[in-house]
């Protein structure tokens, strides 16, 4: 009679512990960038390098028991300077206006529940200040990939990324940039 009172409390726990599922990472995500772009091949002298900095939002509900997370989006705005350029000829710095609109995937690759990779592609517009030879235009659309880091922590989302933008079209520009984001519903 003892031993079943004492397995009885014990029971409840395991019990409700089997049927509540696991903790949902906060879906959502609005906040601020820094970091710095560079001219990459045919566009490194062009461009130059320089500083960079602005917004990002991301959407991505996944719960914590999934390794895997197919669905997430990232849009960002970057105010840029490009320093050492040849398309600054009529003011150095050459100013950048960079907006992504980027699918996202996250991979968890270890037991830590808040830490993940990031895999994006999608699309992006850029506009400078000046002209950029040799299409001499101010204005280009084209694609955008980043693998990065993603780490959950006080209620914040910290984050890495590695961006190469305009694939397969020109200008082409790697960044890196920092984030950090406040989480929620």
């Amino acid at each position: 009679m003892m031993c079943a009172r004492a397995i009885v409390p014990f029971a409840a726990i395991a019990l409700t512990a089997a049927t509540t599922g696991a903790d949902p990472l906060p879906p959502g995500s609005i906040g601020l960038l820094v970091g710095a772009n560079a001219g990459t091949g045919p566009d490194a002298n062009a461009l130059g390098l320089g500083p960079t900095f602005g917004a990002q939002a991301t959407w991505q509900p996944m719960a914590t028991e999934q390794r895997v997370g197919l669905l997430g989006f990232k849009l960002t705005a970057l105010f840029g300077q490009l320093y050492l350029g040849d398309a600054g000829r009529v003011s150095d710095p050459l100013r950048t206006l960079q907006f992504d609109l980027m699918y996202s995937m996250r991979i968890r690759p270890g037991a830590n529940p808040s830490r993940y990779l990031t895999l994006r592609v999608g699309g992006t517009l850029l506009r400078t200040d000046q002209e950029i030879p040799p299409n001499m235009n101010r204005a280009y659309a084209g694609a955008i990939a980043s693998v990065g880091l993603d780490q959950h922590a006080f209620g914040l989302l910290f984050n890495v990324d590695v961006r190469y933008s305009m694939l397969g079209a020109r200008p082409g520009m790697l960044g890196l940039v920092f984030g950090i984001s406040k989480t929620g519903p």
